[in-house]
């Protein structure tokens, strides 16, 4: 018997030897390469945060003090020694979650999977235990480098650092990297506290380069710090946390037990704000992770443990690449076109750009707003930028996109990759809101392609208009087969007809089905379904949904039923825009708009979710019949099918 089986809790760990902890380290490593080779997952961060995991539950007494993470994706160590030793079906429906879950254990406190956000829940649990007297308990962030190139992370940390009596733990885990190598100022810095190893004075310090920090240059500095200690040509390493008012303990081993033992308890009986630098490898102790120069395996599918080679190959090309390669046609085309990551090069198809034109290619960091505001500044400067990025993440900069993009009539594109339902990553990372938020953006437009073709043309619609924010979005994973259209109603493609005059000559009906980007295959198999039942319909895509086709209500008026379907949030989405243009048009005929409900979704294969949910040909399908049934009973013979509320 292994010592890992031995581990239900934290407790467990605490009379360990140096020895035995030596011991357990290696196998939770073995045992995340098996389990995560097997099922996919974020394997490389959590092979980097083995000893640093074990340290804090031996330090710290959690639930009591609260252990938070940023991001989630490395706490598999955290779950494993907290009693969570079923990997079997991690990612999987009725299985782990990915991140920390708080159906699944005490010991997670928040499910946080978007960067940066860890300081400021800190900072609310902090207040909260001194409002409430709990003067006995702790609190501790773990942040990587990478999340600390985000805004909201500073702002945290201006606060924290003003309670000199609130004991704030902040370990940063300082792996060089968050999906990718990290880039900007503070990575500079930090990569200085690497190489230094101590407190010596260092010489890439200065006005100079706090000058050319994005995060905390030379103005945010002085206004957060208000320069009590002065800009020096020179400083010590830990003088940008130490400046900011934190306490600095630093560089240390975050493979060594002993030395992050010995630097946690240090922070934890000092009673305020204190920063532990621990300095981690990616991919520790896996050499397929060490090997790997692109992410070092920051995520994987399934995979060879001994190899680190896939177990399947890729079925086709992914909607990613197809962007990714129309790209470098369109950078050939027009030296004007730039892009943006938010430190995701490769994830989001950038990197075969950034490879053609590296000038013409800008990282900024997990952060997001401050991309946006950048790239309407690219576009005021002349140029067009193209911020590649997950749905889920362009949350985050909703006010840029309305404020500092549309209101300025900015020609930004904005390509979000991961939308609609993506699946095994859980709630936080399904692309369901973008469509229903963006709706209310002045001036903005909104494609939606069905398949690669579309991804090619409507990237070069978009990236045709100048005088306002353009959104290209689509799905995860392998791109279906062509959707060919068989006719075009203003700027629509015409999917199918059924009926006498199928596929050609009369535009009226039963149904009108108005199917959204990868909902055409279903829209085409619910017609077909319809058709069966002696049902006549037509099936559209309106390619760009936002703002809605002119043509559209006129079409609508030809038909008893308007069906829409979206794999997007049925609040707010592309259904309630049409029916907001029906009604505007006069149009008063019944919609019924088919989407994801309003609730968040539990991590499971996007096709299990969807079938949950009822978006699928079948489901949708009997209701309409029904519908139609309905509409049918409460039309007096020899009259037209009247509305229905």
């Amino acid at each position: 018997m292994g010592l890992l089986e031995s581990i239900r809790g934290p407790r467990d760990l605490k009379a360990l030897s140096p020895e035995q902890l030596t011991v357990l380290a290696g196998e939770i490593r073995e045992f995340l390469v098996d389990s995560v080779s097997r099922t996919g997952g974020h394997l490389g961060p959590n092979l980097g945060v083995v000893e640093l995991t074990l340290a804090l539950h031996r330090v710290f007494d959690s639930p009591h003090d609260k252990i938070l993470w940023d991001t989630g994706h490395q706490s598999y160590v955290h779950k494993i020694v907290t009693g969570r030793h079923d990997f079997a079906k991690l990612r999987q429906e009725g299985g782990l979650s990915g991140y920390p879950s708080q159906a699944e254990s005490e010991h997670d406190v928040i499910e946080n999977s978007h960067a940066s956000t860890v300081l400021s829940y800190a900072d609310g649990f902090a207040k909260a235990f001194q409002v409430r007297g709990l003067d006995d308990r702790h609190v501790v962030a773990v942040i990587g480098d990478g999340a600390l190139t985000g805004g909201m992370a500073w702002e945290a940390l201006n606060n924290i650092a003003a309670a000199k009596d609130r004991p704030v733990v902040i370990v940063v885990n300082d792996n060089e990297r968050s999906y990718a190598p990290t880039v900007g100022g503070l990575a500079n810095h930090l990569a200085t506290l690497r190489t230094t190893r101590g407190y010596e004075r260092f010489l890439d310090w200065g006005k100079g380069v706090l000058g050319r920090t994005p995060v905390v240059g030379q103005p945010v500095y002085d206004i957060l710090h208000g320069a009590k200690k002065g800009l020096k040509d020179f400083v010590a390493p830990q003088g940008l946390f130490e400046d900011l008012g934190l306490k600095y303990i630093g560089p240390v081993d975050g493979h060594d037990p002993e030395q992050m033992e010995q630097a946690l308890r240090k922070a934890k009986g000092f009673g305020g704000p204190v920063i532990v630098h621990a300095l981690t490898q990616k991919g520790r102790g896996y050499d397929p992770a060490r090997n790997d120069e692109a992410d070092q395996f920051h995520a994987v599918n399934p995979i060879h443990p001994e190899t680190g080679l896939p177990i399947a190959k890729a079925s086709g090309a992914s909607w990613t690449s197809v962007f990714a390669d129309e790209m470098v046609k369109v950078g050939a085309e027009r030296d004007d076109v730039v892009g943006i990551t938010a430190a995701m090069l490769i994830p989001v198809g950038l990197h075969k750009f950034a490879a053609a034109y590296p000038d013409r290619t800008f990282d900024v960091g997990i952060a997001e707003q401050h991309a946006v505001t950048s790239a309407a500044g690219l576009a005021l400067g002349g140029l067009h930028p193209v911020f590649a990025v997950y749905a889920t993440f362009l949350n985050r900069a909703f006010d840029q996109v309305l404020m500092d993009c549309a209101l300025h009539k900015c020609g930004v594109t904005f390509v979000l990759d991961r939308a609609g339902v993506t699946g095994f990553d859980g709630p936080s990372h399904n692309g369901m809101w973008d469509m229903s938020i963006l709706q209310v953006v002045p001036g903005l437009r909104l494609a939606a392609p069905r398949d690669a073709a579309q991804v090619r043309a409507q990237l070069r619609e978009a990236l045709d208009v100048d005088d306002a924010p353009t959104v290209v979005r689509f799905a995860k994973g392998t791109v279906g087969p062509e959707v060919p259209a068989v006719g075009r109603i203003g700027g629509m493609d015409v999917l199918r007809r059924t009926g006498p005059e199928r596929n050609g000559g009369g535009e009226g009906g039963d149904v009108l089905i108005v199917s959204v980007g990868t909902m055409a295959e279903a829209g085409i198999e619910i017609a077909d379904r319809l058709a069966d039942q002696g049902i006549v319909s037509t099936v559209v895509d309106p390619r760009w949904v936002k703002p809605v086709d002119p043509e559209l209500p006129k079409l609508a008026a030809r038909h008893r039923l308007v069906v829409t379907l979206e794999d997007n949030s049925r609040i707010g989405g592309v259904g309630s825009a049409i029916a907001q243009a029906m009604r505007d048009a006069g149009v008063d005929v019944p919609l019924r708009d088919f989407g994801i409900p309003p609730e968040f979704l539990d991590h499971a294969a996007p096709g299990s979710i969807l079938s949950r949910i009822g978006l699928n040909a079948q489901d949708i399908s009997l209701q309409v019949v029904g519908e139609v049934a309905r509409l049918a009973a409460d039309t007096p013979p020899g009259e037209t099918a009247k509305p229905v509320s």
